[in-house]
């Protein structure tokens, strides 16, 4: 995705009690070092994760013809990745797997933003 500009959380402590001060700082140097355990702040925050097959572009007097059975082509091949979005964002790419009788996803590919 071409434009992002993701960059790592800042550290807060307990002397940065004014949130202005932190859009002067850079990341700290150790900012690719750091584990899952500095982000336990944010692990209880919802995200939407989406799996997208494929798409197909449908008129809506079509749609209102299709009946239980029906077959929608998409615009990707068998065995093709899918698309993983979180929150709408494009974050990787897997393929759909079987466990035990519902449907998963696994990743193969993490989509890095663009740092243009």
């Amino acid at each position: 995705m071409s434009g992002d500009k993701s960059m790592p959380l800042p550290e807060f402590g307990a002397e940065d009690g004014d949130l202005a001060m932190l859009e002067d700082r850079a990341p700290p140097a150790s900012a690719e070092a750091r584990s899952a355990a500095d982000l336990e702040a944010v692990f209880d925050v919802p995200v939407a994760v989406s799996a997208v097959l494929g798409r197909a572009r449908v008129e809506v007097h079509q749609l209102m013809r299709l009946k239980p059975g029906a077959v929608i082509e998409l615009d990707r091949k068998v065995g093709e990745a899918i698309d993983i979005y979180v929150n709408d964002r494009l974050v990787a790419r897997g393929e759909v797997v079987l466990v035990e009788d519902k449907l998963g996803v696994t990743m193969t590919e993490i989509i890095k933003p663009d740092r243009a």
